[in-house]
């Protein structure tokens, strides 16, 4: 028989953390510490397999499930002493979701299962305390409301405001036991009103409800989102948790928190959190009451006047002291708990392996490496390659003047400015139109997932440091200031004011997630600096891998940027970006009007010197390192004039007629430029060009070698060669340019003639082109674009209807397609390689940024990839993850 059903608890446990696909990251955990010893309340796990079955058979559960909840909850019985549905002794337990991989928020939970009209009074009478079983109670009618039967949250938040207006208290902590029971009734009626049938009494059918419900919020809108966004894979389902209550809201000596091993924002080895007196779990993240820090120091640090539970609760603050030392050191990383301490009890509930920021992250796996706790190569493996994009881009300048206007919580660090808006879907709509923009928010929810993905910042006037708001901002990446309680949103009205001025949606904002500040306008930036922890970790990363990391960059500004992350040349050098500047367009397009060679060489010869001047000093920054430089690639008429004032400077420079300009505009205008009259078919039919280009190359080499003393190391690259002889003819070209310039300026330079593959004609006749290419370099952008017959430009109206739809899993564009692209991008590394074993394989297309791509290309063996200078790290550190991983080939070979 099948095994859908895991207990835990009694210091035991049927699972472990290893079984985390099984259990999900929740069940596996609760298993562990319960396995440890720690004082976790018992429960059992309904597996990921029950969630895939759920799906897979119309929402129907396996045939043995039933008998093994019903087991599952006769263990918790046994442990607690407590009867499920006794009037009198009731046993309540909470209901989890819990996938394989963190995902806060975004599904859904039920707490105090088991609450009826008879159960609540022996609740009350075994308590001695009517008001936490009445508060209990109307929290359960509540949750279950919203999340199992439907009925929207506002329903029940209005009549909870509306008694609390009629009392005058504005905390929920000051209302009695009469007070609930009121509310609870209102409650009852308002779901029966909306259902038209009562609440459910039978703790039984409200269990099946609730196990329903979290099986259920896997395919919620939101829990969707935040899979996409995360690449987490749809068939891994969710497991659930059901585990034996115990209560922070009883009274005093009551207590529930959050709290993080070390800090999460910086990775400061400090015991970071926050918790609340008489309160339970979700009152603690909501941002319904402002919560009070555990440690005094954190409570300095934040300028808070509440008492720390170092203060409050010494006893058990040093219990979970000890807890957390035995937490991190077990798990060897830095561990987010949740936890209630019941009547002086300290209970776990949960522990996991935090989100943190980058920042955070480099610093805690280098501590932790440094500490003993795990090696270089766990410490490598530990970090997200793309998270590094939060460290790679601009910060505050502290010499800006800056506008304050109000101050938060520190929630996520980093900076951004934008335009305010004041709902997710606006926040989404306005991102699509490529506004930047900030999202500003009484308190987030799950359901605001798509507007905090699509914003650049995160503000919010309620909640703490580990609010909805900052979890999920720090997870993403994103700027949060959190809790600015100085700031009055009106979402309605589109509007925040804080003394006294009126901010509307559009009105631009700055947000430091590092200090909390709010500050109107644009506030001036810096670049960032890499050293300390970053600069460790990638002197470890280097230490592994054996892909070569070098970058898409044309100006000396994206050179030297590339070169100070640790670039180790430049793989793509795309020439037609030089030519738009200035007087070069002016010649360009005075060279594309002339009708013979010799108007086309007169045009040419200005822009020579420019080329020139280009080249010399990527070759300076570069100082030996290898230069791929890729000739002339877009068609003409890119680069002609549109409107009659740029037709007449045109005719002008030409000594021709506006009419002559706009008639040759109109001859070169393509129906399908991507796959017309450009690359080496330009230089096929204007060899000139590329003579120019190549003469320019060889000149600027000479001379950095003759006034500088360095050699330069040009790699030639032909654009979108298809047929074997049109290489043959381009590299003839470039080789005789090279003795020309040898010749004059008496210095041989060293260099190499190579393709990019782009065409899959080119991929398959690799072994034939490459009797005339010291190298290859895959142009995967163009690469993918002719294997599907897709425009990228155009793709992106319908490639997330294809997503959602199941027949792609990633956008081609993004990620590399391993089974079509990547099929030839093998086949044509493999047929190189035969013709010539030493050719130098290389990516220059967008995927060469892509940690997931770059997994491909070490498989395959490739040299180097190319990326952006932002990416730079991102891809040394993904090269070295896919080395320790053993996504390497072996190959070694010069980048």
């Amino acid at each position: 028989m099948t095994k859908w059903v895991y207990h835990f608890g009694g210091g035991a446990a049927d699972g472990r953390a290893d079984m985390r696909n099984l259990l999900g990251g929740k069940g596996a955990n609760l298993a562990e510490m319960s396995a440890l010893g720690l004082p976790v309340p018992p429960g059992f796990t309904a597996t990921t397999e029950v969630c895939t079955h759920y799906y897979a058979h119309d929402r129907k559960y396996p045939a043995e499930l039933t008998a093994q909840v019903e087991a599952g909850v006769a263990h918790i019985e046994k442990i607690v002493g407590l009867k499920f549905g006794d009037p009198k002794a009731p046993l309540l337990v909470s209901v989890r979701s819990g996938a394989r991989v963190s995902m806060p928020g975004m599904m859904d939970t039920v707490l105090n299962l088991g609450l009826n009209d008879e159960t609540v009074k022996g609740l009350a009478e075994k308590s001695g305390d009517a008001r936490f079983a009445y508060d209990s109670y109307r929290r359960f009618i509540q949750m279950f409301g919203n999340v199992v039967l439907g009925v929207e949250h506002h329903n029940f938040e209005d009549i909870l405001d509306f008694h609390k207006q009629e009392k005058g208290v504005d905390l929920d902590t000051a209302l009695t036991a009469e007070d609930w029971q009121k509310i609870i009734a209102d409650y009852k009626a308002k779901v029966e009103e909306e259902l038209g049938k009562p609440f459910p009494q039978d703790p039984k059918e409200q269990l099946w409800g609730a196990i329903g419900a979290v099986f259920g919020s896997w395919q919620i809108p939101r829990a969707v989102t935040y899979r996409k966004i995360n690449s987490i894979p749809e068939e891994w389902g969710t497991a659930v948790s059901v585990q034996a209550m115990v209560f922070g809201n009883m009274g005093e000596d009551c207590a529930t928190g959050v709290a993080f091993t070390r800090n999460p924002s910086t990775g400061a080895k400090e015991f970071y959190g926050e918790y609340l007196i008489n309160a339970q779990g979700e009152d603690v993240v909501a941002g319904i009451r402002t919560p009070q820090h555990l440690t005094l120091a954190g409570k300095k640090a934040n300028n808070s006047t509440l008492p720390a539970m170092e203060e409050t609760m010494a006893d058990v603050f040093g219990q979970l002291l000890k807890v957390r030392d035995q937490l991190e050191k077990h798990y060897a990383d830095m561990q987010d708990i949740e936890f209630t301490v019941q009547q002086g009890k300290l209970y776990m509930l949960q522990t996991r392996n935090g989100k943190r920021t980058a920042q955070a992250a480099l610093k805690i796996a280098v501590d932790l490496c440094n500490e003993g706790l795990i090696d270089k190569k766990t410490a490598v493996a530990r970090i997200e390659p793309a998270s590094l994009d939060q460290l790679l881009h601009p910060t505050l300048d502290p010499k800006a003047k800056k506008d304050v206007i109000a101050r938060g919580l520190p929630a996520s660090p980093g900076a951004a400015c934008g335009k305010v808006v004041f709902t997710a879907d606006e926040a989404e709509d306005r991102a699509a139109k490529g506004d930047k923009v900030i999202l500003v928010r009484v308190e987030t929810s799950p359901e605001d997932i798509h507007g905090m993905h699509a914003a650049v910042g995160i503000l919010t006037t309620r909640g703490g440091m580990t609010s909805h708001a900052a979890v999920v901002a720090r997870g993403m990446g994103r700027p949060c200031v959190s809790g600015a309680g100085d700031l009055r949103v009106d979402a309605a009205a589109k509007t925040m004011v804080v003394k006294g001025q009126k901010i509307g949606e559009g009105d631009l904002i700055t947000i430091d997630g590092g200090t909390g500040e709010v500050m109107l306008g644009a506030v001036s930036t810096i670049e960032p600096v890499l050293s300390g922890d970053f600069a460790t970790l990638m002197g470890w990363a280097d230490e592994f891998r054996q892909l070569k990391i070098r970058t898409n960059a044309e100006t000396p500004l994206d050179a030297r940027t590339a070169r100070q992350f640790g670039a180790e040349g430049i793989g793509l050098c795309r020439t037609e970006h030089m030519f738009f500047d200035g007087a070069r367009i002016i010649a360009m397009r005075e060279m594309i009007m002339a009708e013979d060679v010799a108007g086309r060489k007169k045009a040419l010869a200005k822009i020579l010197p420019m080329q020139r001047q280009d080249f010399i000093e990527l070759f300076q920054i570069m100082k030996g390192l290898p230069v791929t430089i890729r000739l002339l690639d877009p068609p003409l008429h890119e680069f002609l004039p549109h409107s009659r004032t740029e037709m007449a400077e045109v005719a002008a420079a030409a000594g021709i007629s506006v009419e002559l300009v706009a008639n040759r505009a109109a001859q070169l205008h393509e129906s399908n430029p991507m796959l017309g009259h450009r690359g080496c078919r330009l230089g096929i039919t204007y060899p000139e060009i590329y003579e120019m280009q190549a003469r320019a190359i060889f000149e600027a080499a000479a001379e950095v070698k003759a006034k500088h003393g360095d050699t330069a190391e040009p790699e030639i690259m032909i654009p979108l060669v298809g047929i074997p002889k049109e290489l043959t003819l381009m590299r003839a070209i470039i080789d005789r340019v090279a003795k020309e310039v040898a010749a004059q300026s008496g210095s041989a330079i060293p260099y190499s003639v190579g393709t990019m593959i782009e065409l899959p004609r080119a991929a398959l006749l690799a072994g034939e082109i490459a009797k005339d290419a010291a190298f290859f370099s895959f142009g995967t952008n163009d690469l993918t674009q002719t294997t599907y017959g897709l425009s990228r430009d155009d793709a992106a109206r319908f490639i997330q209807s294809y997503e959602r739809q199941g027949i792609i899993e990633r956008d081609p564009f993004v990620t590399l397609d391993v089974e079509g692209v990547g099929e030839l991008v093998k086949i044509a590394a493999e047929r190189g390689r035969k013709t010539r074993p030493d050719i130098k394989l290389g990516i220059c297309g967008e995927h060469g940024g892509d940690p997931a791509s770059i997994h491909f290309c070490a498989k395959v063996g490739l040299n180097y990839v190319s990326c952006s200078p932002y990416r730079v790290p991102i891809a040394k550190l993904a090269a070295a993850q896919a080395a320790l991983t053993g996504d390497q080939s072996g190959r070694k070979g010069e980048g």
